[in-house]
C-alpha cells in the first residue's frame, strides 16, 4: 500500500481509444500472479462496455502514473437480467452495471476501490447499480456489503467464468 496522493479523473465513450490500453495495462498487473484464460479475454470487456454510449470509468493516477480504474455503464432498459434474482422485483428500473475495477497491488488497502467506487457512482442518474463479485472472494463481497450493496443471487454469465455473487444498491450510495 502506498501514500501518494491520487488524482482521480472522470472519462466516457468518446475517451476510450485514448485510455483503452491504460485499462489493459492496469488490469494486466492487477491480475499478473492470479491470470486465467477468462480474464486473458479481458480487452474484449473493455471494448464492449465501452463501446456503450452511456460507459463512464474513472481511473486514478500517481503523478503520470495510472493505478486504478472502475467503469461501468448503463444497462439495457428492460433487460436488466439481475431481477431474475428479486421476487417481487423492485419499482425502480433504472440500472448501472458497474463491469470492472482493478488496483494495482501496491495501491490496495489504502481505501482507493471505495474511492473509485464512489467517484464512479456520485452523478449516475440510475436507480440502482448491480455488479458481480467472484464467490470465491468473500473479503471482495463483505467490502461492497459494508458500502450498501446486498447479494440477491449468483450467476455465471460464461461457461469459463467464476460462479458470482449478483450484488444490488440503490443510487446515490449512502
Amino acid at each position: 500500500m502506498t501514500t501518494a496522493v491520487l488524482d482521480l479523473r472522470h472519462f466516457t465513450h468518446d475517451d476510450l481509444p485514448a485510455i483503452r490500453q491504460t485499462i489493459i495495462d492496469i488490469h494486466a498487473d492487477a491480475y499478473k500472479d492470479n491470470m486465467s484464460e477468462f480474464d486473458e479475454r479481458f480487452p474484449w470487456f473493455v471494448d464492449h462496455w465501452g463501446g456503450n454510449p452511456g460507459f463512464a470509468c474513472v481511473i486514478a493516477y500517481s503523478g503520470d502514473d495510472a493505478v486504478g480504474f472502475a467503469y461501468g455503464a448503463p444497462a439495457t432498459p428492460q433487460r436488466e437480467w439481475w431481477r431474475e434474482h428479486l421476487k417481487p422485483a423492485p419499482e425502480k428500473h433504472r440500472t448501472f452495471s458497474f463491469s470492472e475495477m482493478a488496483i494495482r497491488v501496491e495501491y490496495r488497502g489504502g481505501g482507493l476501490a471505495e474511492r473509485l467506487t464512489r467517484a464512479l457512482l456520485a452523478e449516475r442518474g440510475e436507480d440502482l447499480v448491480v455488479l458481480l463479485v467472484d464467490v470465491e472472494h468473500p473479503k471482495v463481497q463483505a467490502l461492497y456489503e459494508f458500502w450498501d450493496f446486498r447479494k440477491v443471487g449468483e450467476r455465471q454469465p460464461f461457461p469459463d467464468s467464476p460462479v458470482y455473487a449478483v450484488m444490488v444498491a440503490e443510487l446515490p450510495l449512502s
